[in-house]
């Protein structure tokens, strides 16, 4: 009696294509995504992409151009020229990791065994990628100047440029409000959207393309119920965060608020789009999951954007889940004015256009079948 039982359960389990496929698609899916990101897969064929440093040379001499170009010459790092007031602006909006600063007498001081003038600012929103960079920086000192007494004197002087204060939030919080509450939001739209395939699975739907409303009518319908959910949704989850944790979400609420609204319009595109592309809810359920998972796990909700390897952060850019976070992190860390974070609100809002636009193409297929 078991036997048949059993029998008739893996039976029954395995007949479900789509679920059979996320249990074993998902899991092989993620243990990719972190062996690329943690687990060195890759790395002996190819060597790393080098961090970004702008270099600012004050002292302008022979002394400090010859190391600028050992330096360069390491696998690690690449230096780039700037000058000391773009260098700064570029770092202070997350361009780059960080600026080093040769300061006039750095030649003097190497000459005369001296402390050396030399300093380190970093956006500490990056930490991680900083102390890569501080270390290679430092090894890389001792070792092109040459000098055993000159090792003592290397103390690189390291500086953020943006201060933590009552005003900003922590660079770790802004990740895990921001990163959460967008792959969240993620799942709770297509859950939204999978109304509407209960609709088509009782007939409901059936009936409204008999009444006079245009199918077009009833996607925009239910994308805008999306939206709406979203944004009180979004504003719920920073609210929570203001409460339990002191988010300073007034420190720009017209930005805040700007950013949100396109977050949700290209978050609330996705969830129709994945509905326009299914016939049933268990094909909703398998294709979200994957997709929502895999957007978050390279977009930075799952892991912060700055530990990927090269390549990953090159893909993030196509998530809802990369600019939204960048965005967060504009607003509560960086404090840029809107006019610097308006690109990123554009470029959330094109994708959401962009999937608006195929979902009525999909949508029409759709309907059409089911006439």
């Amino acid at each position: 009696m078991i036997g048949t039982v059993l029998r008739k359960d893996l039976i029954l389990y395995f007949s479900d294509k789509k679920g059979v496929l996320v249990t074993f698609l998902l899991p092989i899916i993620m243990i990719t995504l972190f062996a690329f990101a943690f687990g060195g897969v890759g790395k002996k064929e190819s060597a790393p992409k080098p961090l970004g440093v702008l270099v600012v040379d004050k002292d302008a001499t022979v002394v400090s151009q010859e190391l600028i170009t050992k330096l360069n010459a390491m696998q690690t790092i690449r230096l780039i020229t700037s000058k000391e007031e773009k260098a700064l602006d570029l770092v202070r909006k997350g361009k780059n990791v960080a600026v080093l600063i040769f300061e006039k007498g750095f030649s003097n001081a190497v000459t005369a065994n001296t402390e050396l003038p030399i300093e380190l600012k970093y956006d500490a929103a990056r930490d991680i990628q900083m102390r890569i960079v501080h270390t290679v920086l430092k090894e890389g000192f001792k070792y092109h100047l040459g000098k055993a007494d000159v090792v003592n004197t290397i103390k690189l002087k390291t500086t953020s440029l943006i201060k933590e204060s009552s005003t900003k939030a922590h660079p770790g919080l802004v990740q895990a409000v921001g990163g959460t509450a967008i792959m969240m939001l993620l799942f709770s739209i297509a859950a939204i959207g999978g109304g509407l395939l209960d609709e088509k699975e009782a007939g409901t739907l059936k009936r409204l393309l008999i009444a006079p409303v245009k199918p077009m009518d009833i996607l925009l319908a239910k994308m805008g119920t999306a939206m709406v959910v979203s944004i009180l949704q979004l504003t719920a989850m920073f609210v929570f965060a203001w409460l339990a944790f002191g988010l300073p979400i007034f420190m720009d609420v017209t930005t805040l608020i700007l950013l949100i609204l396109c977050i949700s319009f290209a978050v609330s595109s996705f969830g129709v789009f994945l509905v326009s592309t299914v016939k049933t809810r268990q094909q909703l359920q398998g294709m979200s999951t994957i997709i929502i998972i895999l957007m978050s796990a390279i977009g930075g909700s799952m892991i912060p954007i700055s530990m990927m390897p090269a390549f990953m952060q090159e893909i993030a850019v196509i998530s809802v889940n990369y600019w939204g976070i960048e965005g967060f992190f504009d607003i509560f860390w960086r404090q840029l004015p809107l006019m610097d974070i308006l690109p990123k609100m554009g470029i959330l809002l094109a994708i959401g256009l962009g999937m608006t636009l195929l979902s009525t193409v999909l949508f029409r297929k759709n309907i059409i079948s089911i006439g």
